[in-house]
């Protein structure tokens, strides 16, 4: 099987090369694996036009180490998304080896525990290609699709961005995009704390309209730890549902329950997997209208709210506690099953979701596709679809 090695030589504080050169390729070839091409990235975008250049001479399934963070999966996916689609469907498996910040799919397919801040190596997804690990076929991966109509009347004005890992908007989309500003100074995960207290206190004005997988919608049930149709009316068929705002968080993820080692953000994607097909996605949503102790956007009920928000992004850090969470009678948030008041946290399982923002707030058009962010023309809007098929490529990971 053709195999190509691709890695970013600044990720890991600037440790990938050295990782490499001295480990990852002379592990390869200790087992007989002679990589048909090794490629150091050089700039923006330059791993997947590799990728893509590679698929030209090389038949049949491939194989890819890949060392970097979940950014660089993601150009190399949008850039299979921008070619030519394969005139017979090909098969690309990766290799992941973590040297990002987060390594979000990396650290769902191979956890940590609270005791253990990392996973145990950075090899065990290259150590199940090579037959090291216990056998387990490669795991296909969802991917999300996300279009950005365009306010113009050109023909292709529409843009799209390819998500494996996570879609958001409201207050992550803000996080990673205030995060940017950070990074020469704060180059680990400090700086996303340090943004998400920048935009704590900020709602953010839209409307989403959550998107049937196959027949139906799906929402979590704390009280019985399952999912549950939602709307609860009988139908054969589930329509698109609205829900609106203004929302403090909203985030769906494919395939990863997590987006750092230990902030499991989407627990329900491990805890009570999707069965496939069809593609879905899960989606977080934190709304300041379900508490009743706020009752307008004043400046001191934001930062009321802001407080009960942080409580539930600390909890995730806490293997996923948030959405347990519930508000009691007065109003305070509990880790109750039998609380009588809702669920502070509502996770939906479908199959996408529009995010209509208000023309008004700007920070509402802001959207995040695995770290990337794009913004909602005016008086549009951004539509996300899970899927597994991309363009003629089937996309999976060696686990």
């Amino acid at each position: 099987m053709p195999l190509l090695v691709v890695y970013n030589p600044v990720c890991g504080h600037g440790t990938a090369r050295t990782f490499f050169q001295e480990t990852v390729i002379p592990l390869l070839q200790e087992h007989g694996h002679h990589p048909d091409k090794i490629q150091e990235t050089t700039h923006e975008g330059h791993a997947g036009d590799v990728v893509v250049e590679f698929l030209k001479s090389a038949a049949g399934p491939v194989s890819i180490v890949l060392g970097s963070g979940d950014g660089t999966l993601h150009e190399i996916i949008c850039a299979l998304h921008a070619a030519p689609s394969p005139e017979s469907r090909r098969k690309i498996t990766f290799a992941l080896i973590p040297c990002g910040t987060a390594n979000a799919l990396y650290s769902s397919f191979f956890p940590s525990s609270a005791s253990n801040q990392a996973p145990p190596t950075k090899l065990e997804s290259l150590h199940s290609l090579l037959g090291l690990n216990s056998p387990s076929a490669p795991r296909p991966i969802t991917l999300a699709i996300t279009t950005f109509p365009s306010s113009s009347t050109a023909v292709d004005a529409k843009r799209s961005s390819i998500s494996a890992v996570v879609t958001s908007t409201a207050l992550h989309a803000s996080i990673l995009h205030d995060s940017e500003a950070l990074r020469a100074t704060h180059p680990g995960i400090e700086r996303f704390k340090i943004a998400a207290q920048q935009n704590i206190t900020r709602w953010y004005h839209a409307t989403v309209r959550l998107l049937p997988a196959g027949d139906s919608i799906q929402v979590y049930d704390r009280s019985t730890d399952t999912f549950v149709p939602y709307p609860q009316v009988a139908s054969e068929v589930a329509g698109p549902a609205d829900i609106h705002g203004p929302f403090a968080y909203f985030l769906s993820t494919v395939n990863v329950d997590r987006l750092e080692p230990l902030f499991r953000i989407a627990p329900l994607q491990t805890s009570l997997p999707p069965p496939l097909p069809p593609a879905t996605l899960d989606i977080v949503i934190v709304r300041p209208s379900r508490d009743k102790l706020v009752k307008a956007e004043s400046t001191s009920d934001r930062e009321l709210f802001a407080g009960k928000c942080m409580t539930v992004l600390g909890a995730a850090y806490r293997d996923g506690a948030h959405v347990k969470m519930a508000y009691d009678s007065s109003g305070e948030i509990v880790e109750d099953e039998g609380a009588e008041s809702g669920s502070v946290v509502e996770y939906y399982r479908c199959g996408g979701w529009e995010w209509i923002p208000e023309e008004a707030d700007d920070h509402a058009h802001l959207v995040c596709a695995d770290g990337e962010v794009l913004r909602v023309d005016p008086k549009s809007k951004a539509t996300c679809v899970a899927t597994q098929n991309l363009d003629g490529y089937s996309i999976s990971v060696y686990i």
